[in-house]
């Protein structure tokens, strides 16, 4: 480790792919990791033996350490190399999954999960810098095209290949599966990732790395509890408090040394910070999905996660085809364009999926799902690639960690608002369908009669008819619950596109200035 690199890092025309493949196998590793745990929770609530406040510390521990970890890989990358750093965070991530494997109790999990966490949480902003030093910028959209079909493949394939595996095969081929892919994905790392120059001269900013983690366990901690415990608990309150009182410090410090951990000054770009802003939005918004369909597909409808994960399949498959050809197109016509034709799509599809019922056929999901992740698709690289392309090639590090990290407590934020939007607007419902619906009214009689008589007839026959409207009530108000939540992820995604065009606006601002906003910035 202590050798320096003998070659720096510069972009060629020809020599990217295989390291792309490289880095884009390691992404798809983690994400598909995170997304296919969530489907065995029931089936380790069993095995050992514990409920679901214990359980959900599973995928807590590893949302939160894999964010916590996010700001000190820029550092890293520049003293170590991001090569060495990629190299390292697959091995930690791969050892950790050996030992989720073997897991014989919940606290050997637990402690193995946050081992995992701490590589999966590296691999996405350094496989990412690692791309951006490594490919053309002519061609940047493409290659980021193509590593963001990890991004897509891994979590839309994670609950049906995890559905599967819980069905017929073992919990522990969940975590074991990762181990083959990691150690190849060792050796191509070793053998095709560009070797780069140390700066050794680099030195940590202490307080700026205390203050990130503890602001970063505080927040994404807050927002992971906030809807159990209560978001006006002390226990929340003291989190989100001491979590923004960090964050606030963090900033101060980071302005004031020569040599920060993450340079914010980069924010100081309109584009970027448009960008990472409209990324944030676009995350909190796409959360609608990944957390609303299967609770209307499995509390609802009653398909099994298999099952949910085979009916979001061609929504995955829409968005994996369109990201390389957003990011061809980025390359040709720049990210504007694009992103906010995308960003409309995505808009629309997801409004429309607050009118669901019942009665909405699994076709018509589909469909909706799909023009949602055709939006998704060709929005989401662009942004991306726009972001980095407008800060210098030296930043690239600290630029990925902010776009990650962002977006990691965008997306904490996200299904914590929509987690509490769907609780409250429950209760809403119950209580205007229980108004409405009363042992008074002559449908309600005339419905409550006839099924007490299906039902066997006699007292007991009408007790069951009562619990069957009062199940009837709970399930609609559960419905509506779900559709009104959709409405608040449309808002998210709808406030993005105005902050697109503003970029747009900025772009054409500064072309038509005679300069850039950073190194071949496109209007």
């Amino acid at each position: 480790m202590s050798v320096q690199e003998t070659d720096n890092v510069q972009p060629r025309n020809d020599s990217f792919w295989l390291p792309l493949f490289t880095v884009v196998l390691g992404c798809f590793a983690a994400l598909l990791t995170s997304s296919s745990v969530n489907v065995a929770l029931p089936k380790m609530m069993a095995i050992f033996g514990v409920g679901t406040d214990q359980i959900e510390w599973v995928l807590t521990a590893y949302m939160i350490t894999s964010g916590v970890v996010i700001p000190i890989t820029g550092f890293l990358g520049d003293y170590l190399t991001f090569r060495w750093v990629y190299i390292l965070a697959l091995a930690v991530f791969t050892a950790g999954s050996l030992f989720c494997s073997i897991s014989g109790n919940l606290t050997m999990l637990l402690v193995s999960r946050v081992f995992q966490a701490i590589g999966g949480g590296v691999i996405m902003p350094v496989s990412m810098t690692i791309i951006y030093k490594i490919v053309p910028r002519e061609k940047i959209g493409t290659a980021l095209g193509i590593w963001g079909l990890s991004i897509v493949v891994g979590p839309a394939i994670g609950p049906t290949l995890g559905g599967y595996i819980i069905d017929t095969l073992n919990w522990r081929l969940l975590f074991s599966m990762n181990i083959p892919i990691g150690v190849f994905g060792l050796l191509l790392a070793l053998l095709l990732l560009p070797r780069e120059v140390r700066r050794t001269e680099r030195r940590l900013d202490i307080w700026g790395f205390i203050l990130s983690i503890g602001g970063c366990f505080s927040i994404l901690l807050a927002l992971s509890e906030g809807e159990q415990d209560g978001w006006g608990s002390q226990f929340i309150v003291t989190l989100l408090a001491v979590g923004i009182a960090a964050l606030v410090l963090f900033v101060l410090v980071e302005l004031s040394v020569d040599e920060p951990m993450l340079d914010l000054r980069a924010f100081k770009s309109p584009i970027f910070s448009g960008s990472v802003l409209t990324a944030g939005l676009m995350t909190m918004g796409l959360y609608g999905g990944v957390f609303l369909i299967p609770l209307f597909t499995q509390d609802l409808i009653g398909l099994t996660p298999m099952q949910t994960g085979l009916v979001l399949l061609p929504s995955a498959l829409a968005s994996a085809l369109t990201m390389p050809l957003s990011g061809y197109i980025f390359d040709r016509i720049g990210a504007v364009i694009p992103a906010s034709f995308g960003l409309v799509l995505t808009t629309w599809g997801t409004w429309q999926l607050h009118e669901l019922n019942l009665n909405t056929s699994l076709h018509h999901l589909q469909l909706l799902m799909a023009i949602r992740s055709f939006g998704i698709g060709l929005a989401m690289m662009p942004i991306n690639a726009m972001a980095m392309n407008a800060v210098a090639r030296h930043l690239a590090g600290s630029a990925s960690a902010m776009i990650n990290l962002f977006r990691q407590i965008a997306g904490s934020f996200g299904i914590a608002i929509l987690t509490s939007t769907l609780q409250q607007r429950m209760d809403f419902h119950i209580d205007r369908l229980r108004e409405m619906v009363t042992v008074s009214s002559i449908p309600v009689q005339n419905m409550v009669g006839t099924a007490s008589a299906w039902l066997g007839g006699g007292y007991g026959g009408y007790e069951k008819a009562l619990a069957l409207l009062g199940a009837l009530v709970q399930q609609q108000s559960y419905i509506l619950a779900i559709d009104d939540t959709f409405v608040i992820a449309t808002i998210f995604i709808f406030i993005s596109i105005p902050v697109i065009l503003f970029i747009g606006f900025m772009q054409y601002y500064y072309k038509n200035k005679g300069g850039a906003e950073g190194p071949s910035a496109k209007v």
